[in-house]
């Protein structure tokens, strides 16, 4: 998805985590640094980056940091996304997070892609990134005696 003019952009607040969240990636071996941010259902947000390893693929994305961040703090719904990457064209979580996102989000959740400066360069619903997923609502609740 190209910029586009009308893109108001992220909440100030998710976009400045996701900003910071990339400042503190460690990405040595890649040199691509990714931060993350989500709001979660009380509206606090969440932030992570990517952590790389020497032992590939044993590193973690900014999304997987940021979900670990929320469910910590007791979080269990995602209502907004913003990821944060170097680049010209819009940068989106991969398809393991953008799974990992359906564990806690609906295909309605918005997932920004900003650039270096966190300007949006695309706007994107879970829904369009990984159609016809498959979620909890898929899988029988469990059964307490």
């Amino acid at each position: 998805m190209a910029t586009d003019p009308w893109l108001p952009g992220p909440a100030t607040a998710l976009r400045e985590a996701a900003l910071a969240a990339r400042a503190m990636a460690h990405a040595p071996y890649s040199r691509f640094a990714v931060g993350a941010a989500l709001v979660d259902e009380q509206g606090r947000v969440h932030a992570g980056c990517n952590v790389e390893n020497a032992a590939y693929p044993q590193g973690w994305c900014a999304e997987a940091s940021a979900l670990a961040a929320m469910v910590m703090a007791g979080g269990r719904q995602v209502r907004e996304v913003a990821v944060c990457a170097s680049g010209l064209v819009a940068v989106t979580p991969c398809g393991g997070c953008r799974q990992k996102l359906r564990e806690f989000a609906d295909a309605r959740c918005v997932i920004w892609s900003l650039d270096a400066s966190g300007q949006p360069l695309g706007r994107f619903t879970l829904g369009e990134l990984l159609p016809h997923s498959f979620g909890p609502d898929h899988l029988p609740l469990p059964h307490h005696p």
